[in-house]
């Protein structure tokens, strides 16, 4: 069962697992369960998701009940009206705050603007060596996308070479190789924790939290936080 966050006539919200694809994909062949699929059975009706996270992302992912929500959810996010948040567990210490202001080039090759700003949560030193290092550090983020480009997070804390921790495409190699060997971890710690946006039919403020999951938590416990 999907842990539902929000259920209304218009729409509904859920906790999305890692590693769970929001639809069928030709790139994910090996997948045979989606939260399309699974949230329609819950609830006993058709859904459409009105944002996009990634497969290997967990937290909050919305979805519309009807056409008129959908479109207007979807105008929402098209124009960075939905204030989101994320927490992520990189690599390294991060400073207590940063902007990254650099663009991000699609895949026809065009250039856009893409804009993340970050807090730093927590920091640990663990006696893990690593490297030419004997501990290894790491840090947990709160993040706040202030556009919505693909992968935006991931690769602008890569680009400051403080990648997530779990990502195979723009992350670490040697640190995801450590994880899985040492913890049997290879999830991506990046969870979609916070969703604020304006109720397209009753016009109220809708702030949704979702908790985070098991195997983020599990981290969180190697690193005493």
């Amino acid at each position: 069962m999907l842990e539902i966050l929000f259920h209304d006539e218009h729409l509904v919200a859920i906790n999305k697992p890692h590693g769970l694809l929001v639809h069928r994909s030709n790139i994910a062949a090996d997948a045979d369960e989606f939260a399309i699929q699974l949230l329609r059975n819950q609830i006993g009706q058709k859904v459409n998701p009105v944002h996009r996270i990634d497969r290997k992302t967990g937290g909050i992912l919305l979805f519309a009940l009807d056409k008129a929500t959908e479109i207007a959810m979807q105008q929402q996010f098209m124009e960075n009206q939905v204030k989101k948040k994320y927490w992520a567990i990189v690599r390294g210490h991060t400073p207590d705050k940063e902007d990254i202001d650099y663009p991000l080039r699609k895949e026809n090759g065009t250039l856009q603007d893409a804009f993340t700003t970050y807090s730093t949560l927590q920091r640990a030193e663990i006696n893990v060596p690593f490297g030419g290092h004997n501990t290894s550090r790491y840090s947990l983020l709160e993040v706040i996308p202030a556009t919505g480009r693909m992968h935006q997070i991931r690769k602008h804390l890569s680009h400051i070479f403080h990648p997530i921790i779990g990502d195979r495409t723009h992350g670490c190699n040697k640190q995801n190789k450590l994880f899985k060997e040492k913890w049997e971890m290879t999830t991506m710690l990046l969870h979609a924790s916070f969703l604020s946006f304006k109720h397209p039919v009753t016009g109220g403020v809708i702030n949704i939290e979702a908790p985070l999951q098991n195997e983020f938590v599990r981290v969180m416990n190697l690193m005493n936080w």
